[in-house]
């Protein structure tokens, strides 16, 4: 019992998973081969199957792709991926077939910066212990808001949804920072750049409380939709004291109940071609993870394994 540790740092407040982001693109061709055949993410081979939408798996989370008029995301939406060599080669693979559009990237020292056919910019890291245990995802959805918003989005997320929020001044400038899940969070970081009107995209998570926000949101004249029994949906984040408009942008609120909550995603493995083809390769394996040395069943399946390798090696000889 002399072991101490901090029992908050594992909160994750009433918001429990930050599932997809959805972003109308103007052609499914070119949307396929920049999130597919470029940053080597997996199309949802289950649903939305057709030309005029399509779901794109990000390990435990997703970009949903309707045609339409593009959209531009305010900031920029963060990755976790494996492997930045590969993804430098495959991101360089697709200059040539999205040539005229405002695709780009850019190799910096912690992360690779790529634009999407539309302008959407993403900002792609390997794994590391900055992001926990997450190899494949979305770890994070970084927002500009005005100068001085930052407050009042932490205090609008803590009062209205219960989620764990703050604002962390260590950077540039001020940013609300609210847990959306396990190695998940969303950013709203203040800048002095005027920023485009909202277009309409709109993000989607998962609430544990599900009736608490939504009362919340009903007093503060806030709701925008009753989508269903287990989801609604509201688009502006205000002071929740003064009651003053901060930023814009439609959450997708949805129960633990709903039917798609916790689905099972596919994710390939982008190595895996027809040239290199290893069988039993094809899906995504999330390498193994560092096991946690103060747990006294790492050291007992450590000694077991010690023992059977050993009765083993006897055994051939």
């Amino acid at each position: 019992m002399n072991k101490h540790y901090d029992r908050g740092s594992e909160d994750l407040g009433n918001i429990v998973a930050l599932e997809h982001v959805n972003l109308q693109v103007g052609d499914q061709g070119l949307a396929t081969l920049f999130y597919i055949s470029g940053m080597g993410l997996t199309r949802d081979p289950y649903l939305m199957t057709s030309i005029d939408n399509m779901w794109v798996n990000a390990g435990r989370s997703q970009f949903h792709l309707p045609t339409g008029k593009p959209q531009r995301l305010r900031g920029r939406v963060g990755l976790i991926m494996p492997d930045r060599a590969a993804l430098l080669r495959r991101l360089e693979n697709m200059r040539k077939l999205l040539k005229g559009t405002k695709f780009d990237f850019t190799e910096h020292k912690d992360h690779v910066e790529a634009t999407c056919p539309w302008g959407n910019t993403f900002l792609l890291h390997e794994p590391s212990k900055r992001f926990g245990r997450v190899t494949l995802g979305m770890p994070y959805v970084e927002f500009d808001v005005p100068v001085g918003a930052a407050k009042g989005v932490a205090e609008f997320y803590r009062r209205l949804f219960g989620a764990t929020a703050r604002v962390d001044e260590s950077g540039a400038a001020p940013a609300a920072r609210i847990s959306v899940g396990d190695g998940q969070e969303l950013v709203f970081r203040e800048t002095k750049a005027k920023l485009a009107p909202y277009d309409g995209h709109h993000i989607q998570v998962y609430v544990a409380n599900f009736s608490g926000p939504h009362r919340q949101l009903v007093e503060h004249k806030l709701l925008t939709e009753e989508s269903n029994q287990y989801q609604y949906r509201f688009d502006t984040i205000t002071d929740p004291k003064s009651g003053k408009p901060l930023v814009k942008i439609e959450h997708e609120v949805r129960s633990l109940t709903h039917p798609l909550y916790a689905r099972p995603l596919v994710n390939r493995n982008a190595q895996q071609t027809n040239r290199n083809y290893v069988p039993g390769a094809d899906a995504w394996v999330p390498p193994p993870m560092e096991p946690a040395m103060d747990d006294p069943r790492t050291a007992m399946r450590e000694r077991r394994f010690a023992q059977a390798t050993s009765r083993g090696a006897a055994a051939r000889a």
